[in-house]
Formats: C-alpha cells, structure tokens, sequence
C-alpha cells in the first residue's frame, strides 16, 4: 500500500482503505484553534464526502478529503479544496499513485504534476439544504468571509463564522446572495438569486445544483477509465 505517517483520528475500512478526513487529530488540533473561520466548506464538504461519496465509490484507493499535512500515503484519492492556493498541496509531492480530484475544472492543470487530476463538479446534500427553505424577508447579503467580500457593497449583510445549520438558516431569508462554491449551489437551492462577486467566476451559471450522490457516480466514471 505504500508508505504511511497517519496518526489516530482516520478511518480504517474493512477493506484496508485508509480515510484521512476531519476526525484525524492532526486536522482536530489545527481546527479547534481557528475561530470562527473553522466553520469554512472544506470541512463541511469532508464530513459529506465521508457520509454520501465515499460508501458509494467502489475502489481499492486510500482517501483524503480535507488538506491534512502530516499525513498521507501512497495510492490514494485527494479532494482539492483550495483553489485560489493550490500550493498548499505540494506537499503531496512525497507520495505515489494521487488521484486529484478538482471541484473546479481551472484547478486541474494546477495540480496535474502530483499525479491524476480529474475534475468532478462540486456538490452539496440537496434533500438536506431544500429544509431551511423558507420566506425571502431579506434583501441581499454576502455568504462567506469577510476578506472575501471586500469591495462589495456596505449596506448589506454579511454572513460569515457560522456553523452549517446557522448559515443556512440565515441565508434562505435572502433574495439574492453574494455567494461562490458549495454557499452558492446552496443558496441556488434555498430560492436565492446569486450574484457574482469573485473576478475568477464571473459566471454564476456555472454553479449547478448536483447531488453528492449524483457527484459520487461521476467520480466512479472517472475512477473506471
């Protein structure tokens, strides 16, 4: 299987495949000291990679969900989260056999020199999000950190440090919502209209609603090439 440096907190399969995501304590301890920037959409999507993606993939592959630097092997999945670095992710360099998998498809040729990169549309939990549906009260607001959003408008509201639930809960009280990834195919869902506010994804078409399910059978596609 290739060489290992994972510490407890990862999963173990019955299979033998390796699951490095946001229970691995090297990952715990750097989370519990961020804040309220620990509530960002790398560890929400890993906790629904883990729950819908992975248990529907069939493969001999190791994963990593979440960027967790300390540990790692050979033969194994990485989901990239960080598009605007992907740098970050040069440590990877150490190990054999990656399969890169890219949220957004810019991302892939960034990446490409670690191993396979693919690209596989970002997802969400549709049935769960489509809950906190509700009436629009509110006009506009920002859904994200507050360094992201500069430049925008004062007057509205931004939304930011808040668990998942909180979040969403807010944001479908919204008509329109500055919004890009994951928050944006997310509030598309809740009946809000997304405005654009990232130079890199004028665009904000491009955000289509997929189920992680639907996300798991593209990434099997991928895998069986």
């Amino acid at each position: 299987m290739g060489s290992r440096d994972v510490e407890a907190g990862s999963k173990q399969e019955d299979e033998d495949r390796m699951i490095i995501d946001h229970n691995n304590v090297i990952y715990r301890r750097m989370w519990s000291s961020m804040g309220p920037n620990r509530y960002n959409g790398a560890y929400y999507y890993s906790i629904e990679i883990v729950d819908r993606i992975i248990p529907n993939v069939k493969t001999d592959y190791n994963w990593m969900t979440i960027n967790v630097q300390g540990a790692g092997c050979d033969h194994m999945i990485v989901f990239i989260h960080n598009n605007k670095n992907p740098e970050h992710y040069e440590w990877l360099s150490q190990f054999k056999d990656l399969v890169l998998v890219c949220g957004v498809p810019e991302t892939v040729p960034k990446v490409e020199h670690l191993g396979r990169a693919i690209y596989v549309p970002l997802s969400i939990n549709v049935s769960e999000v489509e809950q906190y549906r509700t009436e629009k009260t509110k006009d506009t607001a920002f859904a994200g950190r507050r360094s992201k959003g500069k430049g925008l408008p004062r007057d509205i509201d931004y939304l930011q440090g808040l668990p998942r639930n909180a979040l969403l809960r807010r944001m479908a009280e919204y008509k329109k919502i500055y919004a890009v990834g994951r928050t944006a195919i997310e509030a598309r869902v809740l009946g809000c209209e997304i405005l654009p506010y990232d130079p890199r994804y004028p665009d904000v078409d491009r955000w289509e609603v997929i189920d992680n399910l639907e996300a798991a059978k593209i990434l099997q596609e991928e895998l069986d090439r």
